[in-house]
């Protein structure tokens, strides 16, 4: 669905309600080079669905949310490892359902509240205590895929209550241990948001509107958190955002005096305004360019693989594909490596789980299925089915970091299917035009897509995709699929790290050699570009890099 241009933004279905900014953006070029600006420019692919973090989960607004916002813990940089955030150490109970943080001292919001236990706790009970419109995927998505249910729900919650024992002590209380705790702390939807401003501005007055939702003024206007950078304004006709130096910030303060977000939907017209001199920065240039940027003088710097980009089945609409043999011949009859070597930028790697490689409880031991047409023919043979004919989707309108370029990863894996004998038709829609909840709602029988992580937990990527029988691969067909949501909650569930490996090992090896619920094809490397002149930004495997260490060169 397209929607007009109202001073309405619309998001993968979420519509939001904007102000919109008489100010235009200032020219970048010259930024930071002596002309006394020191304004990072940045080229964003899309404008931001919102400014609050408990309600985003689009990488554009997580990009600019993470430069006003802080939870109580942070990513070390360069990594999806957890480090001391606003907190500055915590402890764990030995059930593992207490945790206890010590909480940074002398921090205060942009309204200049006070950071201390009493606002970690309102913030962790207005998540838990969301309004009945709000407790739902397409609002709360990263709450109900981490903590599950909310206050008074028949869905249980891994949230069990906060109390502030004292001004810098505060402790959370989970209903059972969970391999996604403390970790999942680090994620931006978590961050800490003024009490004052959420209670001032209506933060949680979510309403109904249309085929969306309309979200009050606190994430629209008046975003508060405790980072480097606070909110100056949003133009929605521009989707310029600007953001300026929080002097009063805890930390190192920012070199640079603010940040700009411009939207520039064309990748073309990106690179461009970075060859012009009016952006310094963007994201996730095509790989092909990478080599060219760099002859320029540019600086490509990559992330770390944390995706895993992958065939999606169900069994939906296609009943063949409820057969293993099925499954496993059109596993064996992709060529994942060409894949690879064709596609995909330096550092990318085939892989035989739903895990990339650098996560714990990625088995190495796991072969999985490669490339080996013959085998494909004979399974299809063996299942009956030597002309199976099938719809394959891909998607338009989108670049993703495990799929820069998905019509060509689409003509690929259709050859190779073909050439074992699979009829192919193809379908090819939007991303958030039908894509993305054609799948959802099991109308997509083979599919290409990917997950990306947003901390290191098999869990995050296991659980999000299967944690449920009723999941996008609608496993609950298959026969095994409450199998493999008992074992992810039982791994989930247990507190000893070791023993919590070995689990995870153990799913990812009866995932790959006896169920197969989907074929997991590759990991890849995504890249940050940045003008010559950029200094101190770290990327990070999650995207949505910290902004503040930035400075301008001579």
């Amino acid at each position: 669905m397209k929607f007009k241009k109202t001073g309405v933004i619309a998001v993968a279905g979420v519509m939001l309600l904007t102000s919109c900014s008489s100010e235009s953006g200032t020219p970048a070029k010259g930024t930071g080079d002596g002309s006394g600006s020191k304004v990072l420019v940045f080229g964003a692919a899309g404008a931001p669905s919102l400014f609050d973090p408990f309600y985003t989960s689009d990488g554009e607004s997580a990009r600019v949310n993470n430069q006003m916002f802080e939870g109580l813990l942070s990513l070390k940089p360069g990594t999806a490892d957890p480090a001391p955030g606003l907190a500055v150490s915590w402890e764990q109970s030995k059930d593992g359902k207490q945790w206890t943080f010590q909480l940074r001292e002398g921090v205060s919001f942009h309204d200049g509240t006070a950071f201390d236990a009493a606002a970690v706790c309102a913030n962790f009970e207005r998540w838990y205590r969301q309004p009945k419109i709000a407790r739902t995927s397409a609002v709360s998505h990263t709450w109900v895929n981490d903590f599950g249910g909310f206050e008074g729900d028949k869905t249980p919650s891994l949230y069990a209550g906060c109390e502030a024992q004292d001004k810098s002590k505060v402790v959370l209380r989970l209903t059972n241990p969970s391999s996604k705790f403390p970790t999942i702390l680090a994620h931006g939807t978590y961050a800490m948001s003024s009490p004052a401003a959420m209670e001032k501005y209506n933060a949680n007055g979510v309403e109904a509107k249309g085929e969306g939702f309309a979200f009050p003024e606190y994430g629209r206007l008046h975003p508060t958190g405790t980072g480097p950078f606070a909110f100056v304004s949003y133009d929605d006709s521009t989707g310029t955002v600007k953001l300026a130096r929080n002097d009063k910030y805890w930390g190192e303060a920012p070199k640079i005096t603010g940040v700009e977000f411009r939207t520039i939907p064309d990748e073309t017209a990106r690179r461009q305004e970075l060859e012009a001199g009016t952006i310094h920065a963007y994201d996730l240039p095509a790989p092909r360019d990478w080599q060219s940027l760099k002859d320029q003088g540019f600086q490509v710097v990559t992330r770390p693989p944390f995706n895993v980009m992958y065939l999606g089945l169900n069994a939906t609409t296609v009943p063949e594909l409820k057969d293993l043999r099925v499954r496993q011949a059109i596993a064996w009859a992709i060529n994942k490596q060409q894949i690879v070597d064709t596609l995909l930028p330096e550092g990318s790697e085939t892989v035989t789980q739903f895990v990339p490689r650098s996560v714990e409880g990625y088995d190495t031991a796991v072969e999985g299925y490669p490339y080996n047409p013959d085998k494909a023919r004979a399974l299809l043979a063996e299942a009956g089915v030597p002309n199976l004919k099938i719809q394959l989707w891909y998607p338009t309108e989108v670049t993703r970091p495990y799929m820069p370029e998905p019509k060509r990863f689409f003509d690929l894996i259709k050859a190779d299917l073909e050439a074992v004998g699979i009829q192919i038709e193809p379908v090819a829609k939007p991303w958030a035009g039908g894509y993305l909840s054609g799948r959802e709602a099991g109308e997509a029988p083979v599919y290409l897509l990917g997950t990306t992580g947003h901390y290191n937990s098999a869990q995050n990527f296991l659980g999000i995709l299967f944690g449920a029988t009723d999941n996008a691969f609608d496993t609950g067909l298959l026969g095994f699929g409450q199998e493999l949501v008992d074992d992810l909650k039982e791994a989930d569930s247990e507190p000893d790290p070791q023993k919590r490996v070995g689990m995870y090992l153990e799913i990812n090896r009866k995932m790959s050699e006896d169920w197969l619920p989907s074929i997991p094809i590759a990991s890849s490397p995504s890249a940050l570009v940045l003008h010559g002149s950029v200094r101190g930004i770290v990327t990070s495997p999650v995207g949505g890099e910290p902004l503040a260490t930035a400075t301008f060169g001579e």
